[in-house]
């Protein structure tokens, strides 16, 4: 993943120093379309399949979206950009991998997701020998046993274990929009 992943952070690089150069004659607001059309797109492109990694390796990722928002915001090096981060309303990458797999998760939960994503996956409830566990009610899926660390970042069980996390309450929303809020 270090080589795919270099290859989109000189990429994005590329594009930002493209949109950096016409970042003054345009606006804030076409510069944050800009950049979420050519920099986030490519940052969000197949990103779920980057969970689990070390934050060593995902740290690049978020240098080009902090160096987006630097753009964007027109601020210097040495201004935080945690704060245009919060305005711009940009998770960080680490947390927009999460959304993606909850995203991937809510629509197998809702049935709108395609066959081969759901068969991926199973509810506690469907799993066998656990008629009497409180699990069995709620909305949980089973997280497959695995021997490596590597078999973690599949969606088998990466999607599972992150739809896990979510407070119960979410697992109830029937509305795409409601829950992407």
């Amino acid at each position: 993943m270090k080589t795919h992943i270099s290859k989109v952070v000189s990429s994005c690089y590329h594009q930002l120093c493209r949109i950096h150069q016409v970042c003054r004659l345009v606006g804030q607001d076409v510069a944050q379309q800009l950049v979420s059309a050519f920099i986030l797109s490519r940052l969000d492109y197949c990103n779920s399949l980057l969970s689990r990694l070390p934050k060593s390796i995902i740290q690049p990722l978020q240098h080009v979206m902090n160096a987006a928002a630097r753009v964007i915001m027109n601020l210097s090096l040495r201004d935080h950009v945690k704060p245009a981060l919060k305005q711009l309303h940009w998770l960080p990458v680490e947390h927009r991998i999460t959304y993606k797999l909850c995203l991937f998760m809510y629509h197998i939960h809702i049935g709108q997701a395609p066959q081969y994503l759901s068969d991926c996956v199973s509810t506690a409830s469907e799993a066998g020998g656990r008629y009497r566990l409180r699990s069995t009610g709620l909305a949980a899926y089973v997280l497959p046993r695995t021997r490596t660390r590597f078999k973690e970042r599949g969606f088998f069980y990466s999607g599972p274990a992150a739809w896990n996390t979510l407070p119960s309450d979410l697992h109830d929303i029937t509305d795409t929009s409601t829950f992407r809020k």
